[in-house]
């Protein structure tokens, strides 16, 4: 035997598993179609999350709040839900048709919808990845809601800590709250949160939102409150998955939808023939790219095309995007809001209507920018856009040129901002992994940025990765640069549209590119720490050149 091979397990493999663990077991929670997270049934889910200790949450298996997971979990999760005692997982089940008002997340694009006092209801078209996403952010909610109810009930009989007292004052009072009110509320929350005064006022501004801005402090005394009920009786929270949804998932609907609204666009407006180029990025940089200068010639004087970008980034410049806007719909720029559940825009640019341009080749391409998909929405949007016309019983089949990917992902070697260029896709958890020919090279960005390239792991969840799963990628033979949730799905589905059914040339031109949003690696770097600011806008740009460059060569 040779000594050299232990067979205890790391760190990484018990990660591994738990990442398995949870999967599995939120797959069976839903297929039985409700569970109690606190009960039984929840136990698992706890128990798993626990072990993984992901960085994202921070301290969560530790005595004291983590307020940065917490804070980067309501970003994603609909407002008031600390207040609710049922949340209800749903299809699109015509909500949008009632007296409901929806409640979209700051940091996530679904709809949600508060019943009344106790119930939310969650719209879920964007296929597993987004209740994988939810389940994962309420189990860290209510680890967490426990976590204050142990420092705050004193016994079995309801006995509560008089800091506990205080706060429940402060957020049930009607009376506007003064700066002392707040400081004062604030002292007694540290107290049993294990935080100091200093921290938990820092974050206090930061969860603050335009419906109201006590809204920490309402946060924890409903966490509280929730965690205090189940242990003192037995109402438990419970969250339950709507018989339409367990029917729905898994079929495509909302894709469908979506591609086919597409496709009649393009068959409508004579551009189905045309050579598409399909560009999965966000919503603004390709049409900057083409009509910012153009639109913006005054405030375009004394600054260069960069600073341009940067100040069409900040939020309160909604009057220049407004003017690009403009300008890019009176240049052949088509806009289809989504109407189908995944909440994926598109715009379509018709080349031979952008003048500036000049192209010489005689077929001018068209443009099709679609924003981010989400997770295994990935496959679906894209594995039905790929799929012919049906036209009065005729096939139509899109003349795809290209597809270029483009978005953020967490890098492993590097910092914010650093480029990554994949060679392949590795599926994490499975077998499957999907090298390809990337058009986009790493010397193509020059000395204008830092670049790597290798092959990018495509997990289940960000919100799952611990630092000992991610070295174990980093250092492995795999040379792993980076990690992302849509890429192993987007060519799982070009390959099939290309490769297989043969619905689009197999000669597809195919670009991915990354920036990196955060180095889970670093201390203090994760996702929870902040978003990019204006890091991202120069990468962001960089890589949306390159990819109209070789398009539109």
């Amino acid at each position: 035997m040779n000594p050299q091979i232990s067979h205890k397990r790391t760190r990484a493999q018990e990660s591994s598993s738990a990442i398995e663990r949870l999967y599995i077991t939120m797959r069976h929670l839903f297929n039985r179609g409700f569970y109690k997270p606190m009960g039984i049934s929840g136990e698992t889910l706890r128990e798993a999350l626990l072990i993984l200790r992901p960085e994202i949450y921070g301290s969560i298996a530790e005595e004291k709040i983590e307020l940065q997971g917490l804070l980067y979990v309501m970003d994603r999760l609909p407002y008031g839900i600390e207040e609710c005692t049922f949340i209800n997982l749903t299809s699109d089940e015509g909500y949008k048709k009632s007296h409901f008002t929806p409640i979209i997340p700051a940091k996530r694009r679904r709809n949600c919808y508060r019943i009344d006092d106790e119930q939310m209801n969650i719209e879920i078209t964007r296929g597993r990845s987004e209740i994988y996403d939810i389940l994962t952010h309420l189990t860290f909610l209510y680890i967490e809601s426990h976590k204050i109810m142990k420092q705050v009930l004193i016994n079995d009989e309801g006995e509560l800590i008089r800091d506990w007292e205080k706060l429940e004052d402060a957020v049930l009072n009607k009376k506007t709250l003064t700066q002392k009110d707040k400081e004062i509320a604030l002292t007694h929350t540290a107290n049993f949160l294990g935080r100091t005064f200093e921290e938990v006022n820092e974050v206090y501004s930061l969860f603050a939102c335009k419906e109201d801005e006590h809204r920490f402090l309402k946060i924890i005394y409903y966490l509280g409150k929730g965690a205090i009920t189940e242990t003192l009786t037995d109402k438990k929270r419970l969250i339950t998955f709507s018989p339409v949804l367990r029917e729905r998932l898994g079929h495509h609907i909302h894709g469908e939808r979506w591609a086919y609204r597409i496709k009649k666009e393009l068959f409508n407006k004579g551009l189905l023939e045309r050579p598409l180029h399909i560009i999965s990025a966000n919503m603004h940089s390709v049409m900057n790219s083409l009509f910012a200068e153009e639109a913006l010639t005054s405030e375009k004087k004394g600054k260069t095309t960069l600073q341009l970008f940067e100040a069409l980034s900040k939020a309160d410049s909604g009057k220049l995007r407004e003017k690009v806007t403009k300008k890019a719909l009176q240049n052949g720029m088509i806009y289809l809001p989504d109407e189908s559940g995944t909440n994926i825009d598109v715009q379509l640019f018709d080349t031979d209507k952008i003048s500036k341009l000049n192209l010489s080749s005689p077929e001018k391409p068209v443009l099709l920018v679609m924003d981010y998909a989400f997770g295994e929405q990935a496959y679906e949007t894209m594995d039905e856009l790929l799929k012919p016309f049906q036209h009065n019983g005729k096939k139509e089949y899109l003349n795809v040129a290209s597809i270029s990917i483009m978005g953020k992902a967490g890098i492993l070697e590097g910092g914010k901002g650093d480029i990554m260029i994949p060679s392949s896709h590795i599926f994490e958890g499975t077998a499957d992994n999907y090298p390809f020919k990337n058009k986009l090279k790493k010397n193509h960005f020059g000395n204008n940025a830092k670049v790597c390239s290798g092959a990018m792991i495509t997990v289940l969840g960000t919100s799952l990765q611990n630092k000992d799963i991610l070295t174990f990628f980093y250092n492995s033979s795999w040379n792993v640069i980076g990690l992302e949730m849509e890429g192993a799905h987007y060519q799982k589905a070009i390959q099939s549209a290309s490769k297989i059914r043969r619905s689009i040339s197999p000669k597809v031109e195919v670009r991915y590119a990354y920036y990196a949003s955060d180095n889970p690696l670093e201390t203090g770097s994760t996702l929870a720490s902040g978003g990019l600011g204006t890091t991202g806008v120069r990468p962001t740009y960089l890589i949306t050149e390159k990819i109209l460059e070789q398009i539109l060569k």
